[in-house]
């Protein structure tokens, strides 16, 4: 465990702050600390950053909500900038993005990979910012029960499908369900995080009905 007083803050008395989601592994933000800010965030297990603009400290969610709960902190090999990685309680960004990081400098088109999340911030846009001939708009233009059709018509489809003992075909309707299933998690605003914390949740709960069948 790295004493705090070994860090290497800044000449301002700073540390820089890489915050990352414990379950998806995106960075959410780059935020700054100083010891003050870092003691309290250990303490209260909440990221508390120092803000540059406004000289003072700032505890994430204060006003709006989106607490980020903390589960590690990791210091770099230098001891000069650190890693935190959070569950959080909604968006990282004041813009009301889940991350700050959503402008596109470059990408290699030949590495890039797909991620549930890339889908479903590609969701997201096809919702706000409606593209002529698009399926997924045309989905949100109609509505939930159109949305809701879809998704019991691909469950219908999957069953068919792995009935008839084909994997590649299975694969490919599952693919069609998990797509609209997303759909209609935009259209709730249901975040995937949702779902991996009610999926962890089970975890533990399976985890104790394992242990007592065991008994």
């Amino acid at each position: 465990m790295v004493d705090i007083e070994k860090l290497k803050f800044d000449e301002k008395g700073l540390i820089p702050v890489v915050v990352q989601d414990y379950y998806t592994k995106k960075v959410l933000t780059l935020a700054y600390m100083n010891k003050e800010s870092l003691k309290i965030s250990m303490e209260k297990n909440l990221t508390c950053f120092f803000s540059r603009s406004r000289g003072k400290l700032w505890l994430k969610g204060e006003t709006s909500g989106n607490y980020q709960h903390i589960v590690s902190i990791t210091a770099d090999c230098d001891g000069d900038a650190l890693v935190v990685e959070v569950k959080k309680d909604g968006p990282a960004c004041h813009t009301g993005s889940d991350s700050c990081f959503t402008s596109e400098v470059y990408a290699n088109e030949n590495e890039k990979s797909f991620s549930f999340d890339m889908l479903y911030e590609l969701l997201e846009g096809r919702k706000t910012n409606k593209k002529e001939g698009s399926y997924t708009t045309y989905l949100f233009e109609k509505g939930l029960d159109k949305i809701l059709k879809k998704v019991g018509e691909e469950c219908t489809e999957v069953i068919v499908a792995a009935k008839g003992g084909s994997k590649e075909e299975t694969v490919f309707e599952i693919a069609d369900l998990a797509y609209h299933v997303m759909v209609l998690m935009v259209q709730y605003g249901i975040k995937i995080d949702d779902v991996v914390d009610e999926l962890a949740k089970r975890h533990v709960v399976d985890k104790k009905i394992k242990q007592e069948t065991m008994k």
